[in-house]
C-alpha cells in the first residue's frame, strides 16, 4: 500500500509512490533528509524513508525589493531547510510537478517528478553524524557496530537485512507447503553436551541452579516427534559461546530447525533439497544452482579429494593419492616419509606451468608459514615432451608415472602443474585442502556465478580427544549408529559410522543433521562409550530417557543456518553483515553495553556472589 490516510499528520504517501500521473496533485511526505545540494536558487532535498526516495526542491525567492507575506514564508522556509543537518526527520508538504527531461532519473521510480516544497515540520533534529550514511564506505567496525542504528541506513546493509526478512518468509512458505508445522520451543531449558559452552542463567526462585540458554532446539524437536507431530519446523534462536568466525555469530544465530518422524536419510534429503534450491533460485537471480538430487560424498571420500568435510564444489581441483610411486622412487624426501607412514597427496593446477619461477616460490614460502615443509612440484609446459617436465630434483621417469596417475582421476592438459604434500595422513589431507583453496583463487579457476551444494555422509560416531585421548562424540550425540546397538557392541568405537549427514554450499557448512538414536538400550551404548553412566545420563536428559519408554518414532532432521544463507546470497564476507544486531569480536555489544555489570540487590536475590 503506496499511501497513508488523509488524516494522518505526516504523510499523504511513501517515498517512492510519486509518479507522473501526480504532477499537480498536494501531497506530505515523511521521512529522513539523505542528502542535500544547494543549487544557489534552488534547495534540493533527496528525503528518504523505508519505501524509497524522492526529490524535494525549495525555490529560494527574490527579496531584491518588496516583498508579500508569502515570499517572507518561502524565505523563512529555505533558510529553515538551509540549516537542517543530514538524517534529520521531517515532515514536507507540497506539489508534485514533473521535472525536465534532461533531470529525469530513470533509476528511481519516482524519477520523473518532484516535489516543490510549500511546508515543513521538523519532527526530529539529528546531531552531527559519527559517520556518513548516504554512501557505502568501509568505516572501522566497533564505530558501526556502536552505532548499529545509523549503520543500517546505509543502503547495502539495509538491503542485506531485507534479504534476510524474505529469505525466512520464503522458507516458512515452503515448509509450511511440504505440511512441516511451526513451533515454538523453550529458551530456558537444560544445559546439553551439543560441542560448545552454554550461556547460564541463574534461577531466583531455586538458588544455586541454573537455566542453559538451548544451543539448538534438538532435545525439543525430538520431543515433538515422540508427541506424534510428525512433520515440525521453526526459525528457531539457538546460543553457543564460542568465539566469533566470518562464518559464525559469537553469541547467537538462528536456523531453518526441522524434524520429520518415520522417514529414512532419503526421504528427509529429498525433502530439504528443493526448499534450499527453491530458495538460493528466488533470490539469487542468473545463477546457476546445482540441480536436484545434490551430490553425495563419504566423509572419507570427501576427506581425499578435497581436504575437506565442507568441499567448495566450484572449485574443480581434486586431491589424488600418489605416496605409493614416491615409495618406489629416487626422491629421497619423499621415500623415507613414506616408508616412516606419511602419505603423499597430488594437486593439480591449471596453467600453472607458464607461471614464472617466483609463484612456485612464493607457495613454499607460505606453505613453511603454514607450519609445512614447502610444496614439491612438476610443471608441464607440454605434455607429449619428454624434455618437458620442469621438477626439482624428481626424476623425468617419476614426472612421466606422475602424470599417468594423476591421469586416472583427471586429465592433466598442456600447461598444468602437479603440487606435492607430504605428511601423516590427516596433517595430508588438512593442509592439502587449503592447497586446493590457495590454488584455486592463484589459477582463477573457481566457477563463478553458480551454487554448488552437496552432501557429506556417513561422519564417524566417535573420535578420540587429542587431550585426554579418551572416546567423544565427533558429531551430534544423538545421532543413530549404522548398525544400531550391534555394530555398538562389536566394533571398534572409532570405526562406528553414524546416520549424519552436513549439507553444504560453496564451500560453506549449511547445516548438521542426521537420524535419531530413538531407541532407549541404543542410546544408553552410545553415551556409555563416551563415558556417561546411567545415572548421569538420566539426570541430564530426564525428558528424553522417560519418553523413549512410551513409544518413540524412527526420526530425523537437520537445521540449515539462516545467517550462513543470507550471506551467501548477499555475497557478505561476514556474518555480521546480514544480523540486525550482531556482537563484536570478543562477544560485546558497544552500542547496549553488553555484557555488564549487575547490582549487588541483583546477585543477592539470584543467590550468588563474585568470586
Amino acid at each position: 500500500m503506496s499511501t497513508s490516510s488523509p488524516d494522518n499528520p505526516y504523510r499523504t504517501q511513501r517515498c517512492d509512490a510519486l509518479r507522473h500521473s501526480q504532477v499537480g496533485t498536494k501531497v506530505r511526505l515523511a521521512g529522513w533528509i539523505a542528502r542535500k545540494r544547494d543549487h544557489g536558487n534552488l534547495l534540493f532535498v533527496d528525503l528518504r524513508d523505508h519505501w524509497g526516495i524522492t526529490q524535494c526542491v525549495w525555490e529560494r525567492p527574490d527579496t531584491t525589493g518588496e516583498s508579500d507575506a508569502r515570499q517572507q514564508h518561502q524565505a523563512q522556509l529555505f533558510a529553515a531547510i538551509e540549516e537542517l543537518t543530514l538524517e534529520s526527520v521531517v515532515s514536507l508538504e507540497g506539489s508534485v510537478r514533473a521535472r525536465s527531461a534532461d533531470t529525469v532519473n530513470s533509476h528511481n521510480p519516482t524519477g520523473e517528478v518532484e516535489l516543490a516544497v510549500e511546508r515543513l515540520q521538523l519532527l526530529s533534529r539529528a546531531a552531527p553524524l559519527p559517520m556518513p550514511v548516504h554512501r557505502d564506505a568501509d568505516y572501522p567496525e566497533d564505530l558501526r557496530l556502536q552505532y548499529r542504528f545509523l549503520d543500517l541506513r546505509r543502503e547495502s546493509l539495509r538491503r542485506n537485512m531485507l534479504l534476510r526478512s524474505q529469505v525466512i518468509a520464503s522458507l516458512r512458505r515452503r515448509m509450511t507447503a511440504l505440511d512441516f508445522v511451526e513451533f515454538q520451543t523453550p529458551i530456558l531449558t537444560a544445559s546439553s553436551p551439543e560441542g560448545a559452552r552454554d550461556f547460564l542463567v541463574p534461577s531466583r526462585l531455586h538458588p544455586q541452579q541454573f537455566y542453559a540458554l538451548p544451543q539448538a532446539p534438538q532435545q525439543f524437536k525430538q520431543l515433538l516427534m515422540i508427541a506424534g507431530f510428525e512433520r515440525y519446523f521453526q526459525i528457531a534462536p539457538c546460543f553457543r559461546d564460542e568465539d566469533a568466525r566470518a562464518d559464525r555469530s559469537p553469541g547467537e544465530f538462528y536456523q531453518l530447525d526441522f524434524e520429520m518422524a518415520f522417514a529414512t536419510q532419503d526421504e528427509i534429503m529429498q525433502t530439504i533439497e528443493p526448499v534450499l534450491a527453491g530458495v538460493f533460485e528466488e533470490f539469487a537471480a542468473g545463477v546457476r544452482v546445482t540441480p536436484t538430487p545434490f551430490p553425495r560424498l563419504r566423509h572419507e571420500e570427501a576427506m581425499l579429494r578435497y581436504g575437506s568435510d565442507k568441499p567448495d564444489l566450484r572449485n574443480p581441483i581434486e586431491i589424488v593419492e600418489v605416496g605409493d610411486l614416491f615409495a618406489r622412487s629416487d626422491f629421497a624426501l619423499f621415500a623415507k616419509a613414506v616408508a616412516g607412514g606419511a602419505c603423499v597427496r597430488a594437486l593439480r593446477a591449471p596453467g600453472a606451468a607458464s607461471q614464472p619461477r617466483s609463484f612456485f616460490d612464493k607457495l613454499n614460502a607460505w606453505a613453511r608459514e603454514q607450519g609445512q615443509g614447502g610444496l614439491g612440484y612438476i610443471a608441464y609446459p607440454t605434455l607429449t615432451d619428454p624434455q618437458g617436465p620442469i621438477a626439482r630434483n624428481i626424476s623425468k621417469d617419476l614426472a612421466a608415472a606422475l602424470k599417468e596417475r594423476v591421469a586416472e582421476r583427471h586429465a592433466l592438459a598442456d600447461g598444468d602443474a602437479l603440487f606435492f604434500v607430504c605428511a601423516e595422513q590427516k596433517t595430508a589431507a588438512l593442509f592439502a585442502g587449503r592447497v586446493r583453496e590457495r590454488l584455486a583463487d592463484l589459477c582463477a579457476c573457481r566457477a563463478k556465478n553458480e551454487v554448488a551444494f552437496c552432501w557429506i555422509v556417513d561422519f564417524p560416531l566417535y573420535e578420540r580427544d587429542p587431550e585426554t585421548q579418551k572416546i567423544v562424540f565427533s558429531h551430534n550425540p544423538f545421532s543413530m549408529p549404522q548398525g544400531g546397538l550391534e555394530a555398538l557392541n562389536t566394533q571398534d568405537p572409532l570405526s562406528i559410522i553414524a546416520s549424519q549427514y552436513d549439507i553444504v554450499c560453496n564451500g560453506v557448512e549449511l547445516s548438521s543433521g542426521a537420524l535419531r538414536n530413538f531407541e532407549l538400550p541404543t542410546l544408553e551404548r552410545a553415551f556409555a562409550i563416551a563415558g556417561y553412566e546411567k545415572e548421569e545420563l538420566a539426570s541430564r536428559f530426564p525428558g528424553m530417557l522417560s519418553a523413549l519408554r512410551f513409544g518413540a518414532p524412527p526420526h530425523g532432521g537437520a537445521a540449515p543456518g539462516i545467517e550462513r544463507m543470507v550471506m551467501l546470497l548477499a555475497g557478505a564476507s561476514n556474518i555480521r553483515e546480514v544480523t540486525c544486531f550482531p556482537l563484536n569480536q570478543t562477544g560485546q555489544d558497544s552500542m547496549m553495553g553488553a555484557p555488564a555489570k549487575v547490582s549487588g540487590e541483583q546477585l543477592k536475590a539470584l543467590g550468588l556472589k563474585l568470586a
